[in-house]
């Protein structure tokens, strides 16, 4: 897919993390892993990619289950704790059923254990960054929307949402006590913010967000 597009017009490049103790395995690895994705970086420790990643920029960690300091399952306990949506592909020469087991269960992608073949950690790591910027995508535009419907003026909006039922311009300025004229000024404003040209299209945009707790 092609990169989300930030409002300064930059585009938005995925990152693979990787995270591990083993100073050869990450050189290994992302020397591999960069001849096919735009970005990587390593960390030899959690502690440290708490320090300097981005956690809100999309793309996927590969992290190690033991590390001097914080293991990998502390750190993927954490990064839940924080509501993190970040992929996690667990990559250990330690690994157990019941670690890989809880390890899922709290959100990983996959589970994988050492050596793994190059093709078949790339396909996760290509996965998990598809993935991944799609939310991304999918949050951005839902956050432009929102800031699209704030906008509107309240009158706006009120016309709006009797447009989306289906009444005509002389029944909503009836039940709102206007003109009709300003009831097309209203309506016209409405759909120029949201860059919509019908009722049926503004529903259709609304239908994108979230359905609010509780509804």
């Amino acid at each position: 897919m092609s990169n989300p597009i930030m409002p300064d017009g930059a585009a938005v490049r995925p990152l693979v993390r990787l995270v591990d103790d083993d100073v050869e395995f990450l050189r290994s690895q992302k020397f591999f892993l960069e001849t096919f994705l735009p970005e990587v970086r390593t960390w030899e420790s959690a502690e440290a990619f708490l320090a300097e990643d981005d956690l809100a920029r999309p793309g996927c960690l590969v992290l190690d289950i033991r590390m001097s300091g914080m293991s990998g399952l502390e750190l993927q306990r954490l990064l839940e704790m924080r509501r993190s949506t970040l992929r996690i592909i667990f990559l250990s020469a330690h690994g157990d059923i019941g670690t890989a087991v809880h390890a899922m269960r709290h959100g990983a992608l996959d589970f994988l254990e050492k050596p793994v073949e190059p093709e078949v950690l790339l396909e996760k790591v290509r996965k998990a960054v598809d993935d991944s910027m799609n939310d991304f995508a999918h949050e951005r535009e839902i956050h432009q929307i929102e800031a699209r419907l704030l906008s509107l003026t309240g009158r706006e909006r009120e016309v709006l949402d009797l447009a989306i039922e289906g009444l005509q311009n002389k029944e909503i300025a009836e039940k709102l006590g206007i003109s009709v004229t300003t009831v097309k000024m209203y309506r016209s404003n409405a759909f120029i913010k949201l860059d919509v040209n019908s009722p049926l299209a503004a529903a259709n945009l609304l239908h994108k967000l979230p359905s609010p707790q509780g509804a």
